[in-house]
């Protein structure tokens, strides 16, 4: 009987653990740390995923860049639409992190900027609005499934910039 009532515990205490938690104010955890959640005065309210408590992770793909073309195309266009300006001498990276839903759309776009030291700064616009602007430009994104349909999933790419140059873009 204690071994019963051992049981009967632990399972109610796991699945107390994956339940959606309330921080103070009454404000969610997100399913998984990292998710970018919406942001009604930010995001395209057009944009909507299949189902958010599911997107993949992009550490969970465990698959090459899922754009049309691979990666060599997606530097292509990089390469051919971004243009750098002389005047601008900042070095650092940028990272575009964003979500692509089971149709292939993209939405949430958000920036982290940061210098080759690793600490926050703020690029010139001029560099980070053409980024973005091209960013969600691209229409190659392939759409991800499993056994269990089409899924969201999340992308990320990251600019090395040297003198308002782009020299590398990553993964």
């Amino acid at each position: 009987m204690l071994k019963i009532l051992i049981y009967i515990l632990t399972v109610l205490l796991a699945t107390q653990g994956c339940q959606q938690h309330t921080l103070p104010g009454n404000k969610k955890y997100l399913p998984m740390v990292g998710d970018i959640e919406h942001d009604i005065t930010f995001d395209d309210p057009n944009f909507e995923l299949c189902n958010e408590k599911n997107a993949k992770q992009y550490h969970n793909l465990n698959e090459e860049m899922q754009y049309e073309g691979e990666k060599n195309a997606l530097v292509n266009t990089f390469k051919t639409q971004f243009k750098s300006n002389d005047t601008i001498s900042e070095s650092g990276m940028i990272r575009i992190r964003f979500l692509i839903n089971c149709k292939g759309e993209t939405g949430r776009f958000r920036l982290v900027e940061a210098g080759y030291d690793y600490k926050e700064k703020q690029f010139d616009p001029y560099i980070t609005d053409q980024l973005i602007k091209i960013t969600k430009s691209l229409k190659g994104w392939k759409i991800l499934s499993d056994k269990f349909g089409p899924k969201d999933y999340y992308q990320y790419l990251i600019f090395k910039i040297d003198a308002g140059k782009i020299t590398e873009i990553l993964p």
